[in-house]
């Protein structure tokens, strides 16, 4: 684990070089089950351990963002621990401070984006696996099955910067009423953006004020998009939009997705709204906009491949 550069890093992997060399790696698997909401506010996130555990890229240990990856105590589900404490999580998987981190999941690169974002922000390298274990699979490559080798705790740094790569809801707040300066970005799908459709938050619709990136639209046959391709859409988006960028979604994990993405193409000046609508939508006193069917259809949507 070494200081991340923070412009024009590295942060993906191919599959195929992962393969070409699998032991210089430590690989983490960051996987959360999240059923599709059913009716509004069905928020039902539930550990990723057992989808691991029936296939998984061999070698690879578990880190689960609902536990040691999260912050305790919180009323959310997904928290940024502390960094004493996510590098304590860390050396309790038997990472050392001179390993070659990978990260990869089975949700579309949300979730191991999530843990780059936050490992990131304590200057701890780490790369995603393009296309993550759905690419891994499609190339036939080896895939394991079963609990995991016993693994030996490492010990723990201390003393690690925060970058302040987050923001929580008061910086927020000063955005939306123009005591600071920003542009709020949605990372949800035009529809969520819109309202349009169910919702696993309190309330439908985005933070008032928001621009609409979908992280979706930045992938194309499971793989992030070329770094021009992303420019044109987050052009399409951001045009003239202040800085800095303030990144949110439903729980802040697929903001987490356009914050790689963006950081991919130069963009140094994001960082992503922890608590993001599970929280923002919990206090009907903060504001929230919907778009009307018509005007949701003018957002944008996710091209195709």
């Amino acid at each position: 684990m070494t200081e991340a550069a923070f412009r024009d890093e590295q942060v993906l992997i191919s599959a195929e070089e992962l393969a070409s060399d699998p032991g210089a790696h430590t690989v983490l698997h960051a996987t959360v089950a999240f059923p599709k909401p059913r009716f509004d506010g069905d928020y039902r996130p539930e550990s990723g351990y057992a989808t691991w555990r029936a296939a998984h890229i061999p070698g690879s240990v578990h880190a689960d963002l609902l536990g040691g990856f999260s912050a305790p105590g919180t009323d959310l589900h997904f928290s940024r621990p502390a960094p004493d404490d996510l590098a304590a999580a860390l050396a309790e998987l038997g990472v050392t401070p001179d390993t070659d981190l990978v990260i990869y999941d089975d949700g579309g690169m949300t979730w191991a984006s999530r843990l780059w974002w936050m490992l990131r922000n304590i200057g701890v390298s780490a790369r995603v696996l393009d296309g993550g274990f759905a690419r891994w699979t499609a190339l036939d490559l080896p895939v394991e099955t079963g609990d995991a080798a016993e693994r030996t705790a490492t010990t723990s740094r201390t003393g690690l910067p925060d970058h302040g790569l987050w923001r929580d809801r008061d910086d927020v707040l000063a955005v939306v009423s123009g005591d600071a300066p920003g542009t709020l970005v949605c990372a949800l799908d035009a529809e969520q953006f819109a309202g349009t459709a169910t919702t696993r938050y309190a309330r439908r619709g985005h933070i008032s004020g928001s621009r609409n990136l979908p992280a979706k639209s930045l992938l194309g046959d499971g793989v992030l998009r070329s770094t021009d391709r992303i420019a044109e859409l987050a052009e399409q988006a951001l045009a003239d939009a202040s800085r800095p960028l303030i990144l949110y979604c439903g729980g802040g994990v697929s903001a987490c997705l356009v914050a790689l993405a963006l950081v991919r193409t130069g963009h140094d000046d994001i960082a992503v709204y922890d608590g993001s609508l599970e929280e923002w939508t919990a206090d009907p006193a903060l504001p929230m906009r919907t778009l009307g069917e018509r005007e949701g259809r003018r957002m944008m949507r996710c091209p195709r491949s």
